[in-house]
């Protein structure tokens, strides 16, 4: 294994990023965000576009364009503080929450990441399933989302660095290349209408919309905005390792702005060219056999990958003496059991895929409205290096009063959220997207509250004590000059 550059993780944990390691250039991070962008998990959202929110393929270029470059700019924002101070995304809350209020989070991100890594799981074993025949019978997918499982976890033991220059540059980036190619040139070989609007039947198949059909541009953008809303409790976990800010943001938001837009178009399209409701089947009748699909599946585990592994760093927060590859393992193993429970239920790659995207959204919009209130306009980028390690407030109450709203408005503003639990819930009575809203008024509320005194307690026991040399000068020695 160590000719194939595979070890295991290495224990930085939640500490700041060494100065040495500190070496992706805007071309490694363009490549890592292009390749976590890609996937058939994001075909199925463009398929969501046309089949539930029934827009044209003109309607879906602008929707996954402009929710594209807004959460890719969003994404990057937040990914600030892994490329100046070198910590791990939930440490980085620590001065905005507390301590102990950065739990919260924590633990929501670990849920988060479990959902994803099995629904992950689960359409590579379709699609696995799909290449090979039930060569094992009713058990074929469950044997393939075991080995893609396998696979996970050595990509997490080999970490974020050895991922991205070994095993994502030499290999897996071309591959999606490539396959995004034939697709996007097979696609357009079968007629396209691109101002029709097509639904569902009642028997799952795609259908022309009647006349009174419309679509929800604005609740379109907020499913594209989500998907990379959903990397951003991620983004400085591997950002942490980005030359410089510059490197840091220009990679983030070139790569996952052009890898979403397209993935999100050639979902829809691929729609619109088929009229095939099935992912999987519209590959196929795209004449497009087993080899595209096994060049996308090549690549689509170093999603389920970075899943996984910072799941192992938002539990490193809490208890920082967890050791990751536990954690890595632990959170596969769970993800395998929900992905045979989907397997088990057949779930479709809609509905269900499309309330577990909105429901991130309803959590982490408004958050990320906060970190980056306090990053660019209320701290302005002005933290102490021991605000991240025990120097700060067990829980910072004005932070958790702006987010409450926030979350409060994004799911009126999303009846289909609440409707899961209050099935005769109207909501506003209008399509309006929920996002921008719900992100602004935390971010607003935040703004004000902080120029009011909140009640704050100190931790009993902080990480570290910067009065003590010892523990400032090991702090410190981490840190990249400013």
């Amino acid at each position: 294994m160590g000719n194939l550059g595979i070890r295991r993780p290495p224990e930085w944990g939640v500490d700041p990023t060494p100065e040495k390691v500190r070496i992706l250039r805007t071309f490694d991070l363009f490549v890592f965000w292009t390749s976590l962008a890609v996937g058939l998990l994001v075909f199925a959202a463009g398929t969501i576009l046309v089949l539930f929110f029934n827009l044209t393929l003109w309607e879906v270029v602008g929707a996954s364009l402009i929710g594209s470059v807004i959460g890719a700019v969003m994404l990057a924002g937040a990914g600030v503080f892994g490329s100046k101070f070198g910590v791990p995304t939930m440490v980085s809350l620590r001065p905005i929450l507390g301590m102990k209020g950065s739990w919260i989070p924590s633990v929501l991100n670990v849920v988060q990441l479990v959902g994803w890594t099995s629904f992950e799981l689960y359409i590579m074993g379709l699609a696995a399933t799909a290449l090979t025949g039930d060569f094992l019978g009713p058990q074929t997918i469950l044997f393939w989302i075991v080995v893609f499982s396998l696979v996970v976890i050595l990509l997490a033991v080999g970490g974020p660095l050895v991922v991205i220059r070994t095993w994502l540059e030499k290999v897996a980036i071309w591959l999606v290349l490539i396959s995004t190619v034939i697709i996007g040139f097979q696609a357009f070989q079968h007629p396209v209408d691109w101002n029709a609007r097509y639904t569902l039947d009642a028997f799952g198949a795609v259908v022309p919309c009647g006349s009174g059909c419309s679509g929800s541009m604005l609740l379109a953008i907020d499913l594209v905005i989500a998907m990379p809303i959903s990397w951003w409790p991620l983004i400085s976990d591997y950002n942490r390792f980005a030359r410089s800010r510059k490197d840091a943001a220009l990679g983030t938001i070139t790569g996952y702005t052009l890898a979403n837009f397209t993935f999100y178009f050639l979902g829809a399209a691929m729609v619109i060219a088929t009229l095939s409701g099935n992912l999987i089947a519209a590959i196929t009748v795209l004449g497009l056999g087993g080899g595209v699909l096994l060049l996308i599946l090549v690549d689509e585990s170093d999603n389920a990958f970075a899943d996984v592994y910072s799941a192992a760093l938002s539990v490193q927060n809490i208890s920082k003496k967890t050791k990751q590859l536990l954690v890595i393992v632990l959170a596969t193993a769970v993800s395998v059991g929900a992905a045979f429970y989907l397997s088990s239920v057949k779930e479709p790659i809609g509905g269900g895929f499309e309330n577990f995207l909105l429901l991130i959204g309803a959590v982490f919009v408004p958050l990320l409205g906060i970190v980056l209130a306090d990053f660019w306009l209320v701290r302005r980028g002005r933290y102490d290096i021991g605000e991240f390690y025990g120097q700060t407030s067990k829980v910072k109450w004005r932070a958790i009063a702006a987010w409450i709203p926030g979350i409060a408005l994004y799911y009126w503003l999303s009846p289909s959220l609440v409707r899961l639990i209050l099935p005769s819930y109207v909501g506003p009575g209008i399509s309006l997207g929920a996002s921008v809203p719900a992100f602004l008024l935390s971010a607003l509320i935040y703004s004000v509250l902080h120029k009011l005194p909140f009640p704050a307690t100190r931790p009993e026991d902080p990480e570290v004590d910067l009065r003590k040399p010892n523990d400032k000068a090991t702090i410190e020695s981490r840190l990249s000059p400013p």
